[in-house]
């Protein structure tokens, strides 16, 4: 049989299922088959955590065999795969779609974007956090994936440089301490348990709190290289 992290053999080193071929899987009937587990992934990772899934649960929950699961992924990793892909598209995603010519709103939207889909995605993250811990390659594929987040910075920086602002800094460097200083704070306040000082204020004081800090950090960078 297929252990739980993908290792592959059956009694009598048979495969327990015919990998599906890619035509297949983009048949429609594919397609919904793949959004059901995706779908039951979330739902069993947010129950049981992601360590402690199995994958007959979640073939138990999609509705379809243990078998059918191995057509369309290798091991539950793949599937946390999958999804937090879906998690760097959703923020993009959201990003994007509000930006306007105010760099202050678009700053706000950024940290919103960022702060919505890590609490809709809390199960993925922990995930991601616990794999990192174990496994290297996993650990270099989710900074790799970091980079789109570090991009989507960027593109915020871009839009206040429009705006007459020079930002002075290394724009690489302030985004990559941006992206740690959101997916830090997102850990401690909805997994970790909010520092005790701060026990009482809710998302909206925290979205604008770190608002304020990136907005100020570009503000002061400016300020003190015009100086």
């Amino acid at each position: 049989m297929r252990t739980e992290n993908g290792s592959a053999d059956a009694p009598g080193g048979a495969v327990p299922s015919v990998v599906t071929s890619p035509s297949t899987i983009a048949t429609p009937k594919g397609r919904r088959t793949e959004k059901a587990f995706l779908a039951a992934a979330r739902t069993v990772f947010a129950d049981k955590g992601f360590l402690s899934a199995k994958i007959s649960d979640i073939a138990e929950t999609a509705g379809r065999s243990t078998g059918s699961f191995y057509n369309y992924y290798d091991n539950k990793q793949q599937l946390l795969e999958a999804l937090l892909d879906d998690f760097t598209a959703q923020i993009l995603e959201r990003t994007r779609r509000n930006l306007t010519p105010d760099p202050g709103s678009n700053i706000e939207q950024a940290v919103r974007a960022y702060w919505a889909t890590y609490r809709d995605y809390l199960p993925e993250m922990i995930g991601a956090f616990q794999l990192s811990m174990t496994d290297r390659q996993f650990a270099q594929w989710w900074r790799n994936r970091r980079q789109e987040g570090i991009r989507a910075v960027n593109e915020v920086f871009r839009s206040v440089e429009r705006s007459g602002v020079d930002i002075g800094l290394d724009k690489n460097l302030f985004a990559s301490a941006i992206v740690s200083m959101l997916e830090s704070f997102c850990w401690t306040w909805f997994v970790a348990g909010k520092d005790e000082n701060v026990v009482g204020r809710d998302d909206e004081a925290a979205i604008i709190t770190l608002t304020e800090i990136w907005r100020r950090g570009l503000v002061t960078s400016a300020s003190t290289d015009t100086n």
